[in-house]
């Protein structure tokens, strides 16, 4: 692979200005000191409404996108990067907005006959007596903003005393809701690197909901290698995540959340299209166990966005051995 040597030739873009900031913050931090020990020049930028001007004056030839939730993840930054020319790792534009979008992701996955929850849309001025009039499947249920990740705005709802305060809490987020069947069952999640699967984790948060605080605080979630489900069901996870990645058109590194109910049966939960990569984060714990240590997880995504120079992207320029 070219090297790319001198400042300012890749940028790290984190931060940005959606409610998953700080972790985005931890995740760039982590890609940048990778990028480093493999003898890159990285170039760590805070994005905010200027970035196109930081990109520029920069000198930026490539963009290692570190940024998670709105503005960063939902293909609007994928967007303006095509527009500049520059290339970039991860998922093209619409691939990202529709993995973003759980309603639009859930909408991919029917029409690709891949299981996943039964749910309801609830958007507009739609009230808790017409939402409860018209949900076809039983408590509990889980309501969730349509476009934010890492949990956030999201409740289990055991019955119907409670599903007020759960609308009102995820429209903080999102006009639109997404309300779930919940999935009795053991929680997993599939990392593909550039198409390729890696092996699957069983998530067992010590407090049963693997939130903001279990995904991120040390000690508050047990990782299980290999998940404690049937080979059988271990191999039909692998099957349907690598499914869904291409279904929604995924590129790069990416991670399917998924559930395996009590009978082994397997839904998809969402495909999140620029995984964490934090020391709690799922996709290097996986990598590791692949035989694949944090730098080089690293230096494979960034390989696979340079191949995508004068396709997707750049042209080329400022790429050096």
């Amino acid at each position: 692979m070219k090297r790319l040597k001198g400042r300012g030739k890749i940028g790290v873009l984190m931060g940005g200005v959606s409610a998953e900031r700080e972790i985005s913050l931890r995740t760039g931090k982590a890609i940048a000191k990778a990028l480093r020990e493999r003898g890159y020049g990285a170039c760590p930028i805070d994005v905010g409404y200027d970035i196109a001007e930081r990109l520029i004056s920069e000198q930026i030839r490539i963009a290692f996108i570190t940024l998670h939730g709105r503005f960063g993840e939902d293909g609007t930054i994928q967007g303006m990067l095509e527009i500049m020319r520059i290339p970039y790792t991860g998922s093209g534009v619409l691939a990202s907005a529709l993995s973003m979008d759980k309603i639009m992701s859930k909408q991919i996955f029917s029409a690709h006959a891949i299981p996943t929850p039964a749910s309801h849309i609830l958007q507009g001025t739609e009230g808790v007596k017409e939402t409860l009039e018209k949900l076809d499947f039983p408590f509990p249920i889980v309501v969730k903003p349509a476009s934010e990740g890492s949990t956030i705005g999201v409740t289990i709802v055991c019955d119907k005393g409670g599903l007020a305060e759960a609308i009102e809490h995820a429209r903080q987020y999102d006009h639109r809701l997404l309300l779930e069947e919940y999935i009795k069952g053991k929680e997993i999640t599939l990392g593909v690197l550039n198409g390729q699967p890696l092996p699957i984790i069983e998530i067992a948060p010590k407090g049963g909901f693997y939130d903001y605080r279990a995904k991120y605080t040390k000690g508050e979630t047990e990782y299980i290698l290999p998940p404690r489900i049937p080979k059988k069901a271990q191999e039909e996870a692998e099957r349907i995540g690598l499914k869904a990645y291409r279904a929604l058109g995924c590129e790069g590194c990416a991670r399917v959340d998924m559930m395996a109910d009590q009978k082994g049966q397997i839904f998809v939960l969402e495909v999140n299209s620029m995984p964490g990569m934090t020391e709690t984060s799922l996709v290097p714990k996986a990598a590791d166990c692949a035989g694949i240590d944090f730098p080089e997880l690293v230096e494979r995504i960034l390989r696979e966005a340079s191949l995508k120079t004068g396709v997707r992207g750049g042209g080329g320029k400022g790429w050096e051995k």
